[in-house]
């Protein structure tokens, strides 16, 4: 049995690890917390959980009993100011907010103004994408979760990080994220008479996932990458499409570009490369921890056109970081995630 705690249990990333969580005879619960909702039952806040999750949600100030794996669903910033008395309870730690994705605190300080509170613990810190970084999270006491936005558009550029026929200062990432991607908390923007029928482009030049993405393709491609990210609000609840352009230096033909995609994500349990001609779409990942990926070259401007879709909250968070603990508890990674997306 494995004794799993959630800090922030009541935002949408918390609620789906319970979600997720409760379906698994091998996971017990120890320890739920939060701020605003202490005291009270899960099933108080969240009714649809009655009669599955029981426990009484507590403040994260107090003493927390130990268990296998911590996962911190906190807001940003929040995170590094906990993680070193936590990790003190929990053998593996999974923190979804962004405080040890980037490995640089510097970086980190210019993008969330704020300096980092525990930059030392930067360096032990795994980026948790498994389709990178499978062998280290395996290892890994520590993993930061990545996000949503970064997610979607690292994994559709990385195969062509590696040729030495993709123009790596072209790319331009257009992403488009439902509303939940904002979080729970209240908030002018995400109220429904300001996002419906509504679309609109966001943090243009400045947002905080740009350095995330940046720092794990100049890892990929063996030198710096800076990338224009440009992100949108689109009225619905849950899901994320990018489309990249990434420009060649030479022709390439539609056949080799599309054998680089399988053959780089043949043995991806959770990645799908796409038919031919099919564009990535949300409604078919939705409620699943899939990203399905779409390869169309254009050979009138000699430029790749690829299209990415992920649930925001799985893929993008939560299905995510259960992804990450099963490789760190040595479980197969597709535990308690392998099935497909539901649709209508």
């Amino acid at each position: 049995m494995i004794k799993v705690s959630i800090a922030g249990a009541t935002g949408y990333t918390g609620l789906e690890l319970v979600q997720f969580l409760i379906r698994r005879p091998d996971i017990e619960f120890i320890s739920l917390t939060s701020e605003q909702h202490k005291g009270k039952c899960l099933s108080q806040v969240f009714p649809s959980l009655k009669g599955w999750v029981q426990h009484e949600l507590v403040p994260l100030g107090s003493q927390l009993p130990d268990c296998d794996v911590l996962f911190l669903a906190l807001p940003h910033t929040a995170s590094m100011a906990h993680v070193e008395r936590l990790s003190g309870i929990a053998k593996k730690v999974v923190d979804l907010s962004a405080d040890f994705r980037l490995s640089d605190p510097q970086v980190y300080e210019k993008w969330y103004e704020t300096p980092h509170q525990n930059p030392k613990l930067l360096e032990g810190a795994v980026y948790g994408l498994p389709e990178l970084h499978r062998e280290r999270i395996k290892s890994a006491n520590l993993v930061a979760n990545p996000g949503c936005y970064p997610t979607s558009v690292i994994l559709g550029l990385a195969p062509l990080m590696a040729v030495n026929w993709a123009d790596l200062d072209s790319i331009i990432a257009d992403s488009k994220s439902g509303v939940s991607g904002a979080g729970r908390k209240e908030s002018m923007g995400s109220q429904f008479c300001e996002v419906d029928g509504g679309f609109s482009a966001y943090n243009l030049t400045r947002h905080r996932h740009t350095p995330e993405i940046e720092q794990e393709l100049t890892k990929l491609a063996g030198e710096k990458i800076q990338i224009t990210f440009s992100p949108h609000l689109i009225p619905m609840t849950r899901g994320i499409l990018s489309t990249l352009y990434i420009n060649f230096n030479q022709a390439v033909s539609e056949d080799n570009l599309r054998s680089t995609y399988l053959d780089y994500y043949k043995d991806e349990p959770f990645v799908r490369v796409l038919d031919r001609g099919k564009y990535a779409n949300t409604h078919y990942v939705a409620h699943s921890n899939l990203c399905d990926i779409g390869v169309e070259f254009d050979s009138r401007t000699n430029r790749a056109v690829i299209t990415t879709a992920i649930d925001n909250l799985i893929k993008g968070a939560s299905g995510q970081a259960i992804q990450n603990m099963n490789l760190m508890m040595g479980l197969d990674e597709k535990t308690g995630l392998d099935f497909p997306g539901t649709f209508p």
